[in-house]
């Protein structure tokens, strides 16, 4: 099946038409990059199953109603050491490629428990699984991000360079861990980083806007996006992407 480019396409609005994911439509079309889709232009569209029924992997942001956790699925057994990416999103590893689910939870729960009792750990997994599920963000990319902003610490600082950034994934103004309701708060600051908070955008918005993951982490980090060198950290953190990337990947370094 094909789809012809009309004005005011992106990737992300046609799999909000069509009700796919963009990660689909992007297997779909490997030679086609989403940013300079033309009018007239012809992109293929992904089909259904060979058993008939529909793509199963969810938009961002719409689940899709039946606990679906996108990305729990396939992957490789991850490993290997630190890789150095630089430039755009496409230099980075696909998802494709990405460690799989269980062996990223194998990996970061390990790191997690330096930090975090195994029950606490248990109620971020629940956590991650849950928002995954409502917010169709890939569980590994929520993980990771965990990890990255806060080593999966339940009591990790906030932090303040004018916005204030609680919690595991240090949110846009949102709640900490709350030792009264260890599960609830921690379900809350999972989604906060993910879904957003009313005071700003989470990874579901954020990959929303700019239909890649790795543009995601960089406008999570920085608030915007120097799309040709993703290592630009406009303010922030100069290997975050890259750093995620790796996570991803499941590779392991010292002091990750």
């Amino acid at each position: 099946m094909s789809y012809t480019i009309k004005s005011g396409d992106t990737f992300w609005t046609i799999a909000q038409k069509l009700k796919i994911s963009v990660d689909a439509l992007k297997a779909a079309n490997p030679g086609i990059n989403p940013q300079t889709l033309q009018v007239g232009q012809v992109i293929h569209l992904p089909g259904k199953k060979p058993d008939g029924k529909p793509d199963p992997h969810p938009r961002p942001g719409h689940g899709n109603g039946n606990g679906h956790i996108v990305g729990a699925t396939g992957g490789s057994n991850g490993g290997g050491g630190y890789e150095h990416y630089s430039g755009p999103a496409s230099n980075y590893p696909p998802a494709a490629k990405w460690a799989s689910y269980a062996a990223l939870w194998k990996q970061n729960s390990a790191l997690m428990k330096q930090n975090s009792s195994a029950q606490e750990v248990e109620f971020i997994h629940r956590a991650i699984e849950k928002v995954s599920a409502s917010s169709g963000v890939d569980v590994r990319c929520i993980l990771c991000i965990i990890v990255q902003e806060s080593g999966g610490n339940v009591r990790v600082g906030t932090t303040n360079n004018g916005v204030r950034n609680p919690g595991l994934m240090q949110s846009h103004n949102g709640v900490s861990f709350d030792p009264k309701d260890p599960e609830g708060s921690i379900l809350q600051m999972v989604r906060d980083g993910t879904e957003g908070t009313k005071d700003g955008d989470g990874l579901m918005q954020l990959y929303k806007q700019y239909g890649d993951y790795y543009e995601a982490f960089r406008g999570y980090n920085s608030g915007s996006v120097n799309k040709r060198d993703l290592n630009d950290p406009v303010g922030a953190t100069g290997d975050y992407v890259q750093k995620a990337a790796n996570r991803l990947m499941g590779h392991s370094w010292p002091n990750m």
